[in-house]
């Protein structure tokens, strides 16, 4: 009963990650119009911004694979907890030459306490979203990147139902088959959630 519980409390938050270093830029944008499907579908929601976070690069001090905490003092200790105690998570990138952005790939690497101690991001449910200068930009790749994070966690990724996740081409305001996409990606993390909370609703009544 006590798992069932567990899940029922996570099974509302739905945790968006912006790796752009800029606040208010198009990757934002397009993260508020997945996060906005997340509020009307019943969801809470919280924001991470990159461009509001300070996080230092992995050193590969091998802290975290002997349980210990990360001895990087920064803001990435509460970005894990954020994290872990997610049930959903939608990153958002701009394409930096082919792949998301330095400070979406430092804040990546600092998240393997998060493996090393429990997997404790396993089973959550991820999807990504792009935006480039073209609609052929590199968007499918830096999604790629996103989703291979999210594997390497043992997350369950998820795309639009027809392609890989929510592609955009800046200025991501005026983009509307951009937006469509974006917003229909977080519709099937939605769906995918919502099934999840059905299977587990036995124990939940239980």
């Amino acid at each position: 009963m006590g798992d069932c519980a567990n899940f029922q409390e996570d099974i509302f938050t739905i945790v968006g990650i912006s790796g752009s270093p800029n606040r208010g830029g198009n990757a934002e944008h397009l993260l508020d119009q997945a996060l906005r499907i997340a509020t009307e579908r019943g969801f809470r929601t919280e924001k991470l911004l990159s461009s509001e976070l300070e996080v230092g690069f992995c050193t590969d001090c091998g802290e975290c694979g002997r349980g210990r905490p990360c001895p990087i003092e920064d803001d990435m200790a509460a970005v894990r907890e954020t994290l872990a105690d997610a049930s959903g998570i939608i990153v958002a990138s701009p394409v930096y030459f082919g792949n998301v952005t330095g400070q979406l790939k430092a804040l990546f690497d600092r998240t393997l306490l998060l493996r090393r101690q429990g997997f404790l991001l396993k089973n959550k449910v991820g999807c990504a979203v792009a935006v480039g200068r073209s609609r052929n930009g590199g968007q499918e790749k830096t999604i790629e990147a996103i989703q291979t994070w999210m594997h390497i966690h043992g997350m369950v990724v998820v795309g639009d139902d027809s392609h890989f996740g929510g592609i955009a081409v800046e200025p991501s305001r005026e983009d509307e088959i951009g937006i469509e996409t974006a917003r229909a990606t977080a519709m099937k993390l939605c769906d995918v959630l919502d099934l999840m909370q059905k299977r587990q609703g036995s124990c939940w009544i239980g």
